[in-house]
Order: structure tokens, then C-alpha cells, then sequence
């Protein structure tokens, strides 16, 4: 375990010698100090230019706090900066940085943090513990280049990290990264919820589930659609993209792939030695990293998932790339449909737990219409689209649908047991499978009120008591074949 060489000396003296910090443990004289510049994700502060260490001074707060989670459900994040992930930090190999961690008062916990940088006892969690109201400090050089996860390591870990305590800290190395255009931060977080995937509400943290590692949320930047429609990140043909990616875990391993992209070089695990080049799809571990590069060559959206696929339309860990600019027939050339790419919601997968929050009962037809619209977006959008026009070929549309305002029984019995076999729907034959919906008779009623109000549907009200008749009626799933 020891190395017997110079520079295992000058570590050494660093060490045990602390005002030889000014030579710096990479053989480099500090020169000046700095404040750290930290950003929200998807920001990334700037490259270092600076061809010297310095001293690098990091103020970051613990804060516990209530958000969104996804439309219409709100989660307790504990979290570094105010946001999940926590704030990006970047420095150099070399620099010293002095960390000062504070814990906000009014947070409920201790907290202190782990940052898989640091070469030193817990990553400086034993000395940065602080509790509400209090400050910690504790210095330590980034002797090694690479891109590295920070996170919470208080009792009980694991749940620290589960509401959102983690991030993502770039030691560049002294010769810097490649100049690139556009520079992204995606990090990768699962939500242990008492309910499922869409469940309204203010959802509580669920210790069994987060140890029986089932998620109810796997998502990208702390919440289900963070990087969708006007917060997708962006590029233009022609532009190189960097995105340093990280994985806070605590338990999945990601899958992390961009449809319709190449990386044409993948900084493996968030190394700075081991490149791979044109890799379709990278793993990255519970607490790593891995930086991504590209460039975008033609226009459109490309969709970042986690290639775990359930995870990405069923559970929220899905973004988008939006790139503009002139496109190029030469690199693809061919009918790109818009909007397919929408979360599909947990619904269709699995029964809501019994142990599931009370879900909010609407009072009027006005909130029926409000809640259903966010039933609609998590479950139905992805085949029906948003504006419920449907996908020709394939899914039938939904607005002025004459077998949706023909029989309203029958679309209740519908979303209850799923449908199957050819239907007809405004003149044109479709040859579906609709799976049943798992959502419960205040979701399927609210849904199916929405969808009656809008695009030049009839305006029928769907009641839970009509819903709650229907199941109790029983059935199987619609056969079309028998009508």
C-alpha cells in the first residue's frame, strides 16, 4: 500500500505538513483562490482556462424541501443546492478545496456529504456531519481527474440518497477536456413513493419498497418529464455535445442510451484514460458516472432514456434532446412523427397498493376535468396523443370519436378490461389490443369526463358510482371480434 516515489513523498508532506499546501500535492504552487461556481442541472459552470492550481472555496446547503415529483404528485426532497441532483461543482487536478457544507435550519435532519472524489476518510462525510442550523468545513485536494457522484452518507444512507441527495463534481484534468459546444448535466435518481407512478398527491418515502428495490420512479434530474417539452436541452446540426451523466442510484444500475444518437466517445465509468468510441448505449452504476460525447449531424428530437425500457415510459426516466438548424436528407431521410415518445405512466403495469395515499376526490365536473387531464398525459398521450388524434394504422383517435360518444358504458367497460380485436371508430377500422388500465374508479371517471370534454366530443360525465357499477359487474376485456 505504500509507494516509495516522489510523489508519494510530496502527498505525504501535504498531509502531515499543511502549510507546504501552498507547493500543492501534484508538484504545482498554488496561486490565488476562487469561489466555486455551482449550477442547477441541466447547467454546467464553465471550463476551467486557468493552467494552475488554486485554491477552490465550495459553499453548498442541505436543504429539505417539497416539489414536484411528477404532475400532480409532490415529494419532500432533501437536497443539496435546493435541487435534485445537487449543484455541479467543477475544479482541477490539483486544487485544494475548502468545503463548507451547510444544513439549512429549517431542515428535520443531519446531513453530510460523501463526494467520491475526495481521497480521505468517508470521502469527507466524517467531518462534514452538520445539524440543522450548523455549518461544517474540511479541505482536501483533487489529486485525481475524472468525472465523480457526491452524495448524503448520514444513517440510514440509503434513504438520504433516495429523496434526492446526490450530484455530480468534475476534477478536470490539467491539461482540460476537449473544447466542445454544449455542455449538459443528467443525472439519473429512483423515488421510493408509498404510491404508484402517477398517484396524486403528497407521496411519502417508502422504506420497504426502497429496499426491495422497486421504485415507483426512476427519472432523470429529480422529476418525470425534468428535461421534456420546453425543458428539453437543446443543439443545433453541426454542434458537439458533452453530457456528463451520473447515477445516485441508490440501487438501479442505468442503461443510459440516446435514440437516434452515436456517442462517439464515452469517457468509461468517468475515467479520463479509458475511452470507448461509437457506443450505442452505456451502463452506468449505482454511485458513477460517465461522460458522453457526440455530434448531431440532422435535425429532431432525440430521446434519452434509460434503456431498462419499462423505466423510461412507464416510470419517468426519459428526456429529450431538441435539435434545430438545417436538416441533412444525407444522414436520415424519412417521416418522423412527433410526440411518441410520451411516458406511458405505471398504470398499465401495476395495481395501485393498498396502502396508497387517499387519492383527491373531485367535486365538481370542473375538477373531474382538471385531474383527468393529468390521468390522460401519464396513461393515454403516448398512443393517443396529446391532442387525441390517435397514431393512423394504429391507435384510434379519441376526439370526435362516434364510438366514444355512441356509449359511454361501453368505454367505461373498456378502460376497466381493455379491448381487443377490430374496432371502428369514425369510418376507419382499427385492429387494436388495449391493455386494462390499473387506475381506480375516481381515475378511470375523471379520465373519461376529460376526454368526453374535449375535441369536439359529447360533454358526458362519468361518475365513480357508474365506474365503481361497472366493475362490480365484472367482465373480461373487450373482444370487438364478438360484435
Amino acid at each position: 500500500m505504500f509507494r516509495s516515489s516522489r510523489a508519494s513523498v510530496a502527498l505525504l508532506a501535504c498531509v502531515l505538513v499543511p502549510s507546504l499546501a501552498a507547493i500543492g500535492c501534484g508538484g504545482e504552487r498554488l496561486r490565488g483562490e476562487e469561489t466555486a461556481v455551482l449550477t442547477a442541472p441541466p447547467l454546467v459552470p464553465p471550463p476551467i482556462t486557468r493552467t494552475h492550481p488554486t485554491k477552490v472555496i465550495v459553499n453548498l446547503e442541505a436543504h429539505e424541501q417539497t416539489a414536484r415529483l411528477a404532475d400532480g404528485v409532490d415529494y419532500t426532497f432533501w437536497t443539496f443546492g435546493g435541487t435534485v441532483p445537487g449543484s455541479f461543482i467543477r475544479v482541477r487536478q490539483g486544487d485544494v478545496v475548502e468545503f463548507h457544507l451547510a444544513n439549512h435550519p429549517s431542515s428535520k435532519n443531519p446531513h453530510n456529504i460523501d463526494l467520491h472524489a475526495v481521497t480521505g476518510p468517508g470521502g469527507g462525510a466524517s467531518a462534514s456531519l452538520v445539524i440543522p442550523g450548523q455549518t461544517a468545513t474540511f479541505t482536501f485536494t483533487a489529486l485525481n481527474p475524472g468525472l465523480y457522484v457526491y452524495h448524503c452518507a448520514t444513517s440510514p444512507v440509503g434513504m438520504h440518497i433516495a429523496n434526492g441527495m446526490s450530484g455530480l463534481i468534475l476534477v478536470e484534468p490539467k491539461e482540460g477536456l476537449p473544447k466542445v459546444d454544449r455542455e449538459y448535466y443528467v443525472q439519473q435518481g429512483e423515488f421510493y413513493t408509498r404510491g404508484d407512478f402517477g398517484v396524486a398527491g403528497h407521496q411519502p418515502f417508502d422504506m420497504r419498497r426502497a429496499i426491495d428495490e422497486d421504485p415507483a420512479y426512476v427519472v432523470f434530474n429529480g422529476s418525470a418529464g425534468a428535461l421534456m417539452g420546453d425543458k428539453a436541452l437543446t443543439a443545433d446540426v453541426g454542434e458537439t455535445v458533452r453530457l456528463y451523466v451520473g447515477n445516485g442510484g441508490p440501487n438501479l444500475v442505468s442503461s443510459f442510451h440516446v435514440i437516434g444518437e452515436i456517442f462517439d466517445r464515452v469517457y468509461t465509468e468517468g475515467g479520463t484514460k479509458q475511452i470507448n468510441e461509437n457506443v450505442q448505449t452505456t451502463l452506468i452504476p449505482a454511485g458513477g458516472a460517465a461522460i458522453v460525447e457526440f455530434k448531431v449531424e440532422t435535425t429532431g428530437n432525440y430521446i434519452l432514456v434509460d434503456h431498462s425500457i419499462f423505466r423510461a415510459f412507464n416510470k419517468g426516466a426519459i428526456g429529450m434532446l431538441a435539435v434545430g438548424g438545417a436538416a441533412d436528407s444525407s444522414v436520415f431521410s424519412g417521416r418522423q412523427y412527433e410526440g411518441i415518445y410520451q411516458p406511458e405512466g405505471g398504470a398499465m403495469q401495476r395495481m395501485p397498493t393498498a396502502a396508497a395515499p387517499v387519492v383527491p376526490t373531485a367535486k365538481n365536473r370542473a375538477e373531474q376535468i382538471a385531474m383527468g387531464e393529468r390521468v390522460f398525459a401519464q396513461n393515454c398521450a403516448a398512443c393517443h396523443q396529446p391532442n387525441g388524434s390517435g397514431l393512423a394504422g394504429a391507435f384510434p383517435p379519441l376526439a370526435a370519436s362516434d364510438f366514444l360518444n355512441a356509449d359511454p358504458k361501453r368505454a367505461i367497460g373498456v378502460v376497466l378490461h381493455g379491448l381487443s380485436g377490430p374496432v371502428t371508430v369514425n369510418g376507419v377500422q382499427y385492429n387494436s389490443l388495449m391493455p386494462a388500465l390499473s387506475l381506480n374508479d375516481e381515475d378511470i371517471a375523471n379520465v373519461l369526463t376529460y376526454v368526453y370534454s374535449q375535441w369536439g366530443n359529447n360533454g358526458t360525465r362519468v361518475t365513480p358510482d357508474q365506474v365503481k357499477a361497472a366493475r362490480a359487474a365484472g367482465g373480461q376485456r373487450v373482444n370487438m371480434d364478438a360484435h
